[in-house]
């Protein structure tokens, strides 16, 4: 059977079908000088844009340097070869655990999608960076930058899925000039590992880590691409916008100069508890890896650093992914370390430890149903309410937040998601319900809880995607506002604008307002022949906030 992962990777590889084009190199391509060496990229076919891909921006973490924090790369001295994306880092692809009496047209809608791969496959020797930019962009231009971070779940992903050329492009054709950064960073259990050892050691949200890193080679080097250090925004979808929210929350709120706004899709400060939460799927990777016997101490990581990286992948595989019954309660999170996040990052919000930069965030209407899917076999309330329990609102004392949440999320098909479909959809007496629930639990709920607690404190804006009603079964489901925006559309326009000039507003497309208590506008993306809308964010209120009061309570 396809995985979510597939799913999601096919939707992406979608984003190169319509302007592949325009990544025809020339013959010969522009040059770049880094300290002692000189990089050698590649230009679009149209002569507009260049392009230098697979740039190292930080000492590979093999051997080693494995399940350490990341070090920057050594001066650049030769010639470098970046006409081609770096490999991304090594991927999960686990499948296992998905129960085999899942709805049968679940799977039909899993099997359906076909699975699509990161271009130039996966390594540990990961850490790369690309950056495209106008090819008449020089030190002088200081044009701003935006740096991307994909999504996948913290497990998969990889710069080589996003033609960041078209954001280039759509620059140029407004008059707002940007460059487009992408960095890639570790995921999974070399990425985020979790448990008491990894707290000793202090090498927790490693992938956090590999993306501050790359956002100070930016700094330091991106002026000689045309971009302006100071005018960078960070911008991410799911994963992705989970890491730019981290980004904006960690050190004290404290940007250190890296970045000045930030945009973030289907991702908010994560509510996720303590490092040790993530034992079980450490003890079960470093068990399968062959170190069980180190557990309990930082020589784990002695033995770790030493076997294959085929053990590796192996390891991590034997844990489930988002693909498993457990779906969106992933194994490998960022979580409170002590180190880069000094709480939990909900209750850092709490504490106002968020930097205070203009920001966009929003979200698909129906972020929870393609992860509803994998757990379609749950057809009654005890079954629904169990799962919670275990998975979702967890610990002493929750069972009261469980039956809170169900209570306000009843099985009525009306009210799930997809929403606005009416009794459509139904595949489960539970299906739509779940799909509700989940999507609210880790998208929408912490996105209005991390707006409403920014309230008057900086800008912000935020959208609602209801594109692809239509979709049987997903609706507007997460994930596809990412074509929308890669594509490129009216929501493409809105990000160079904001990126640009910190006001995402401008000759095209309907007025964004601000989003504040007195009026929490959506800019809202519909089909049809009105494509754009403003609405208000008060939808599921009792829903969410009983939400939000779990999730304070009882962390992921």
């Amino acid at each position: 059977m396809t995985t979510i992962p597939g799913l999601c990777a096919a939707l992406l590889s979608l984003l190169w079908v319509s302007s592949a084009a325009a990544m025809v190199p020339k013959t010969s391509g522009p040059t770049i000088q880094l300290d002692a060496g000189r990089l050698t990229g590649t230009t679009s076919a149209s002569g507009d844009i260049n392009l230098f891909l697979g740039i190292p921006f930080a000492q590979p973490p093999v051997g080693d340097l494995r399940f350490r924090l990341p070090r920057e790369n050594a001066p650049y001295f030769g010639t470098i070869n970046a006409t081609v994306f770096g490999p991304a880092c090594l991927q999960q692809t686990s499948t296992v655990d998905i129960p085999q009496d899942i709805n049968p047209i679940a799977a039909q809608v899993l099997a359906s999608e076909g699975g699509a791969s990161v271009k130039g496959g996966d390594s540990e020797d990961c850490l790369t960076v690309n950056v495209i930019t106008p090819a008449n962009a020089a030190p002088s231009s200081k044009l701003p930058v935006v740096f991307w971070i994909y999504g996948g779940g913290f497990e998969f992903g990889g710069t080589s899925l996003y033609n960041g050329t078209v954001i280039v492009e759509r620059s140029l054709e407004l008059h707002d000039p940007v460059v487009y950064v992408s960095v890639n960073y570790r995921v999974a259990a070399v990425g985020f590992p979790g448990g008491s050892e990894v707290r000793e050691a202090g090498i927790g949200n490693l992938g956090l880590h590999d993306q501050r890193l790359g956002l100070r080679w930016v700094q330091k080097y991106i002026s000689k691409f045309g971009g302006d250090p100071e005018k960078v925004t960070i911008w991410g979808e799911s994963a992705g916008a989970i890491s730019v929210a981290s980004q904006m929350i960690t050190n004290g709120g404290d940007t250190e100069g890296l970045f000045r706004a930030a945009f973030m899709q289907s991702g908010s400060p994560l509510p996720s508890g303590p490092i040790e939460d993530g034992q079980p799927y450490f003890d079960i990777f470093a068990t399968v890896a062959g170190c069980a016997e180190s557990l309990g101490s930082t020589a784990v990581f002695d033995c770790l650093r030493n076997v294959s990286t085929e053990v590796i992948r192996n390891a991590t595989n034997a844990t489930p992914g988002i693909s498993s019954f457990e779906s969106l309660s992933l194994a490998w999170v960022p979580r409170e370390d002590g180190v880069f996040f000094k709480a939990n990052p909900q209750q850092l919000v709490v504490q106002g430890s968020v930097a205070a930069v203009p920001f966009v965030t929003g979200n698909n209407d129906d972020e929870g149903t393609i992860f509803s899917l994998t757990n379609s076999n749950l057809t009654t309330d005890d079954e629904v309410e169990a799962y919670l329990a275990k998975f979702y609102i967890v610990g002493n004392n929750s069972t009261a937040a469980v039956k809170r949440v169900l209570e306000l999320y009843p099985d009525d098909p009306a009210q799930g998601s997809p929403f606005d479909t009416g009794s459509a959809n139904a595949i489960t007496p539970q299906y739509k319900r779940i799909a509700a629930i989940l999507g609210d639990i880790v998208f929408q709920a912490p996105r209005r809880f991390f707006q409403s607690s920014r309230a008057g404190l900086q800008t912000q804006f935020a959208f609602l995607n209801k594109r692809g009603k239509s979709n049987p079964v997903v609706g507007s489901f997460h994930g596809s506002d990412t074509t929308i925006i890669y594509g490129p559309s009216d929501l493409t326009d809105y990000l160079v604008r904001f990126v640009a000039r910190l006001d995402p507003n401008g000759a095209t497309g309907i007025t964004w307002p601000a989003y504040t208590p007195a009026a929490p506008s959506l800019l809202t993306l519909l089909d049809g022949v009105t494509p754009l809308t403003l609405s208000n964010d008060t939808f599921r209120l009792e829903g969410m906030q009983a939400i939000v009061e779990a999730e304070l309570a009882h962390p992921l």
